[in-house]
């Protein structure tokens, strides 16, 4: 028998947005936050342009 693995579903989707909403609303999760998030996960997948000394700060 051959088993899939299904990922979250929906009800872990639905856990999932539930409990940004309320980091969101008790400020664990900011803009700037989101920002620096943003920004070295472009430095991340785009690595060789960090070394080529491309700027990949967002906004400032």
């Amino acid at each position: 028998m051959i088993y899939r693995r299904r990922g979250i579903g929906l009800l872990g989707l639905i856990y999932l947005l539930i409990g940004l909403y309320v980091a969101w609303m008790h400020d664990y999760i900011t803009p700037a936050l989101l920002r620096d998030v943003a920004e070295a996960l472009l430095a991340v997948f785009l690595w060789f342009l960090v070394l080529l000394g491309v700027d990949l700060h967002l906004g400032g």
